[in-house]
């Protein structure tokens, strides 16, 4: 039998539209697109910063996959959505501190012409635990 378990956390922002933060398949945690929301205060706090945009994005996501019980060694694959591609090596200095080692996720980075809230950034991932 097939099962899907929902995740939820506090410790993250709701979802600002009628999807989850993320859904848990078999051995896979697959996390929805996150954005720089402060889950204490839920709202943006360092909008325009991309520095700080990227610490708190990757800070939500830490927090959905603890909920579903990984860790960011965990993350096979992530999604990066910048609205600016010259943001490139400012986020690449956050991201890899939050993820270190030789077994880094596979990613893709895009361009877009716009997110949600008028963010610089956003990402998702999908975790393997097993």
């Amino acid at each position: 039998m097939k099962s899907t378990v929902v995740i939820k956390t506090d410790q993250a922002p709701e979802p600002v539209g009628p999807y989850n933060q993320a859904i848990k398949a078999g051995e896979f945690i697959y996390c929805s697109g996150q954005i720089a929301i402060n889950p204490q205060t839920n709202s943006i706090d360092c909008l325009g910063d991309i520095e700080k945009e990227t610490t708190q994005v990757l800070n939500n996501l830490k927090a959905v996959l603890i909920s579903g019980g990984a860790i960011m060694n965990d993350v096979i694959k992530t999604t990066i959505f910048l609205t600016d591609l010259n943001d490139f090596q400012k986020v690449n200095s956050i991201y890899k501190e939050f993820f270190k080692g030789p077994k880094t996720p596979a990613r893709a980075c895009v361009e877009v012409s716009s997110l949600p809230k008028g963010v610089s950034v956003e990402i998702d991932c999908i975790a393997f635990i097993g």
